[in-house]
């Protein structure tokens, strides 16, 4: 049974690292007490060890240990074995890069699948997506490919903001940049808000969180969806 927590963030506005949602991150990780830290997106180019130990003091708190992939020799062993796995954010190219580059992408799509614990926060959500090119990312480094894991049926646009919350912004919006990308790709996207993730339980997956969401297809109007709306049919 699969049991998956994908968030927009790690963290809220005026809030600490995972707060506003560690209670569920509890409940995910509930069998588990230590859990394997992918730190590979690296924010603003922290080191993975530093980015470990900053995503332990919220880990702490629930009285849970990360352990560092960076620290294995065999990184698909430790994939493989580990009972619970966190893939934090940062930036989803370096991340994918570095998932290829370790040949990485089949195991943890293989562990996922059957039944590994699994929370992503921005970048880790990215990548469980049908592809990253719906990241919000700069292009720092090209990986192998732009496909992702597949773990749900849509790509996924994290930390979206709506254009008119943006009333003084005169760049590309959002809502444009997702049409731009509907131009070549058919894929749907999910915009996840601050302070929204989706819920994998099985089959089923569900919007969680305050927020709505916006949903995007090819040739379709965008549509809000409601927190508790289920997105199985998001295809």
């Amino acid at each position: 049974m699969r049991n998956i927590l994908l968030a927009s963030t790690s963290t809220i506005y005026g809030g600490e690292y995972l707060d506003y949602i560690l209670e569920d991150i509890d409940v995910l990780f509930k069998n588990c007490q230590e859990i394997l830290f992918i730190p590979f997106a690296r924010p603003s180019g922290i080191s993975h060890e530093n980015y470990t130990q900053q995503a332990n003091l919220a880990f702490q708190k629930i009285n849970k240990t990360l352990v560092g992939l960076h620290t294995f020799k065999n990184k698909q062993d430790a994939i493989k074995n580990a009972k619970g796995i966190f893939v934090g954010g940062g930036n989803t190219f370096l991340l994918t890069s570095q998932l290829y580059k370790y040949d990485l992408v089949v195991s943890l799509k293989d562990s996922i699948n059957k039944g590994t614990a699994y929370l992503g926060t921005s970048a880790g959500s990215n990548i469980c997506g049908l592809t990253i090119k719906t990241t919000n990312d700069m292009p720092i480094v090209y990986p192998k490919s732009f496909n992702a894991l597949g773990i749900v049926p849509f790509n996924i646009n994290p930390h979206f903001i709506a254009k008119k919350e943006l009333d003084t912004h005169m760049g590309e919006s959002r809502e444009t940049r997702i049409k731009e990308f509907h131009c070549f790709n058919t894929q749907p996207v999910i915009g996840l808000k601050e302070g929204s993730w989706l819920e994998i339980n099985n089959a089923t997956i569900r919007l969680k969180g305050k927020p709505n969401a916006v949903i995007f297809k090819y040739n379709t109007t965008p549509y809000e969806v409601l927190p508790n709306t289920i997105l199985n049919d998001i295809k």
